[in-house]
């Protein structure tokens, strides 16, 4: 009888901590993790049988090195970094708009995009690029895929698609001096990375760019290729805007988000994601960092959501969503040049209402930002 009643208490203990497991699972919680090895500018992305890629920054801002690692489902641990670039010193901090942006491709493939640095002598700035080897023991040598364009200045960007098309874009020079005539370039592969058509200005539309923002480039469940990118329309207008691709990167159209009054570079990030119904972005205006749902097909339907409590000196949102539609905007607070700052975060439920308290933690380098992902448990990693 004791032996029966021992029994049962156990088998209810066990019950209550599965119980309890699985509310801990399903409330959405954040999770805080340190960059591997100190690093800095990470970017994540989390593939469909929940492995977690990682890159980041290392070195000095003025010319590092970028390292990948990942992390297998039901581990804690990284593996073993993978130096990205082949040539030492290659990859800048600097600005923290400048850094390394990877994507997934097909068959898992990795792809990895970053600004080079200035050379001695006035040379310009290359926009490099790399990727996985196909034995995934090792990156590929690295190649500058800027062919004519020239005029890097702020961040560029890497997408990649399922069927096998890479996309990496930037903005520089157009056809006159002056941010008011920048254009954003694609350079296209359509042999997953092999090779590199001549970049092509991506739209016609006189917007500028903003010369030392950065810009988020992201090939959707759909097929359809995303830049999210600020213009500088007459040098006064900081606006943000969306190029959308339905032709794998041959064309594409625009449409307007946010208006921004400044004469000004802010030195701003973008994102975009997945979510559960459709494409989310987010990105920052006049100190406040907002996210919205985008239709690309309906310009009137974006609502913008700013992020909760007051605005200030807020940079650099991410973004991350789970099957339940729960959307995690996470951000930097009180960073600048040469500065570092705190990080936020705000959960929002499918319809953008705010979710428990905002979070904040100390903590951001000087030079650097956040990432974050959506768990397999529907929980929140951010890593900084």
């Amino acid at each position: 009888m004791k032996y029966k009643q021992s029994f049962s208490l156990l088998g209810f203990i066990s019950l209550l901590f599965t119980l309890t497991v699985s509310v801990v699972a399903q409330s959405g919680q954040v999770k805080l993790l340190r960059v591997p090895n100190g690093g800095l500018q990470p970017q994540t992305v989390m593939d469909e049988r929940g492995v977690l890629h990682l890159i980041y920054f290392s070195g000095e801002p003025g010319g590092g090195d970028i390292y990948y690692v990942r992390r297998v489902t039901g581990s804690e641990q990284f593996t073993a970094p993978l130096r990205v670039n082949s040539e030492l010193n290659t990859a800048v901090a600097v600005g923290t708009i400048r850094g390394a942006h990877l994507a997934l491709g097909k068959g898992g493939r990795i792809h990895v995009a970053w600004n080079g640095p200035h050379k001695p002598g006035g040379h310009e700035a290359p926009m490099f690029y790399a990727r996985m080897n196909d034995a995934r023991t090792a990156f590929e040598t690295q190649r500058n895929v800027m062919q004519f364009s020239g005029g890097l200045d702020g961040g560029g960007s890497v997408a990649a698609d399922k069927a096998g098309n890479v996309f990496v874009v930037w903005h520089g020079k157009g056809d006159k001096e002056g941010e008011e005539h920048r254009r954003v370039w694609v350079a296209r592969s359509t042999d997953e990375g092999k090779s590199f058509a001549r970049e092509t200005a991506a739209w016609n539309e006189p917007t500028g760019a903003c010369g030392c923002c950065g810009m988020r480039a992201f090939a959707d469940r759909q097929g359809r290729v995303q830049l999210l990118y600020r213009a500088a329309t007459e040098r006064e207008n900081r606006d943000m805007y969306l190029l959308t691709s339905d032709n794998r990167g041959q064309s594409f159209s625009g449409m307007l988000l946010d208006k921004w009054k400044l004469n000004a570079c802010p030195m701003s990030s973008a994102s975009l994601i997945d979510g559960r119904d459709g494409l989310l972005a987010a990105w920052e205006t006049q100190g406040q960092v907002y996210f919205a749902s985008l239709n690309p097909t309906k310009p009137q339907s974006a609502s913008p959501i700013p992020a909760t409590g007051t605005a200030g000196k807020r940079k650099h949102p991410v973004l991350a969503a789970n099957a339940r539609g729960e959307t995690l905007l996470v951000w930097t607070e009180g960073t600048g040049w040469k500065k570092g700052g705190s990080l936020a975060w705000q959960r929002y439920d499918a319809q953008g209402k705010p979710l428990s308290e905002r979070g904040e933690a100390p903590g951001i380098a000087a030079w650097s930002l956040a990432a974050v992902v959506a768990e397999k448990d529907g929980s929140f990693t951010v890593i900084h």
